[in-house]
């Protein structure tokens, strides 16, 4: 750290899967931290792969719940005079809870820095072959709760369907109770929400879906049919993310047959064109 700054808060992605998706200069930011912390309420990564990190760097590794990093005062006081490495499954700033954070450090004058890793935001397009272009905005399936089930995410699907993009939809996390939604619970919940807004006819049984699990893993799998098909297929363990996608390219058509092992696409009339 610099004059300029009272303290070091290094933003490390810890990539997809485990200790071994940490880039280099993520385990030297680790190795170097005074104090290291990890946030896992918007992933995680696989069973004992933080404690291995922990051996690895010679650190100790405390989490710091959600309430800790949205409210940010706990990491900021810890990160006065000290550098302190926050770990962040994925790449850290794709959730708007992470640049807020920044943004915190900085009205503070405490120095930033990003150590990127791989996302399902970019690995799970790529696995499945769908060009990143034409993603519309991603949105999240909450778990049910007695007497609330929001319907905005599927209202959000459906207006990239009327644009003719990808929808991806991450799936819900309640990582103090360890419970992560499948996406069998995920289709459920869209075709519910579907049905209360009335929309059975644009999102419904006969609408094309695609699973990613575990992407980054060895044992990842990928998978696209019918939703009234997909949702009855075991995927094994979490994570998963579903897809919804808009209209195709010939050659997303071909990479979904060849990778995701889809034997029936939609209608060719309105695919896109070639480019």
């Amino acid at each position: 750290m610099t004059d300029r700054f009272k303290g070091r808060l290094a933003l490390v992605g810890l990539g997809l899967h485990d200790e071994k998706d940490v880039t280099v200069r993520g385990l030297e930011e680790i190795s170097s931290a005074d104090v290291v912390l990890s946030e896992r309420y918007t992933s995680t990564l696989c069973e004992g792969a933080i404690s291995r990190l922990s051996e690895t760097t010679g650190k100790e590794i405390r989490t710091v719940t959600r309430e800790d990093v949205e409210d940010a005062s706990v990491i900021l006081d810890t990160a006065m005079g000290k550098r302190v490495a926050l770990l962040v499954v994925g790449d850290p700033l794709t959730a708007t809870t992470h640049i807020d954070l920044r943004l915190r450090a900085a009205r503070n004058s405490i120095e930033t820095v990003i150590v990127h890793a791989s996302s399902v935001l970019t690995a799970v397009p790529g696995l499945l072959g769908l060009q990143h272009y034409k993603f519309g905005r991603a949105t999240t399936l909450p778990f049910p709760q007695e007497g609330y089930l929001p319907t905005s995410p599927c209202e959000m699907i459906l207006e990239n369907l009327k644009r003719g993009l990808h929808s991806m939809a991450l799936l819900d996390i309640d990582s103090e109770n360890g419970r992560y939604m499948t996406a069998n619970e995920g289709m459920n919940v869209l075709l519910e929400m579907a049905r209360k807004l009335g929309v059975a006819g644009d999102i419904s049984g006969e609408t094309l879906a695609c699973v990613v699990a575990r992407a980054g893993a060895p044992d990842c799998t990928v998978s696209a049919g019918r939703l009234d098909d997909m949702r009855l297929r075991d995927f094994g363990p979490p994570l998963h993310t579903l897809v919804i996608p808009g209209l195709l390219h010939f050659m997303e058509e071909e990479a979904l047959q060849t990778f995701a092992g889809v034997r029936e696409l939609p209608d060719d009339e309105g695919s896109d064109p070639p480019i």
